[in-house]
């Protein structure tokens, strides 16, 4: 999937290993407690694993996969981030769109997400694709802060 923007044109495809260190800065950069490189290293070929890519740059990024559950495969996104520099630009948008339309095609029915109360433009951003608060963890981060655990149905 492509789209293009005032700063040009975006493409997100799957993740190879030649991806890793830009998808490892953007995660140090983005969050208080990143994962770590190995993490990354793990969902290498996992179909949700893409990248958000301009003028051969990394952008952004999400981590998705699904597991068997009861039937019908529950979809998760583990992780999504857009390089500081280029927030509001529609990245996270288009990552997050072609993340679930992969899910959805390999038969997903739902998919959930963690994320943290105060991310307040992250929560909005998975409230426009439809994603419903399902229950809180508390104190789910090291840093004691609680993951609202939200879903979306296929």
């Amino acid at each position: 999937m492509t789209t293009t923007s005032p700063r040009g044109e975006v493409a997100v495809r799957e993740a190879t290993r030649a991806d890793l260190l830009s998808v490892f800065r953007i995660e140090k950069r983005s969050f208080d407690q990143p994962w770590p490189y190995a993490a990354f290293e793990r969902f290498l070929g996992e179909p949700g694993f893409l990248v958000a890519e301009r003028d051969d740059r990394v952008v952004g990024y999400a981590v998705a996969d699904s597991v068997p559950n009861h039937g019908a495969p529950l979809g998760h996104l583990k992780d999504l981030a857009v390089d500081p520099e280029h927030r509001g630009e529609g990245i996270g948008r288009l990552v997050l769109s072609e993340a679930l339309s992969r899910l959805f095609v390999d038969g997903v029915a739902r998919v959930k997400l963690e994320v943290r109360r105060s991310n307040h433009p992250a929560r909005s951003l998975y409230e426009e694709f439809g994603f419903e608060l399902h229950h809180v963890s508390p104190s789910y981060y090291d840093d004691g802060e609680d993951a609202l655990v939200m879903v979306r149905q296929a």
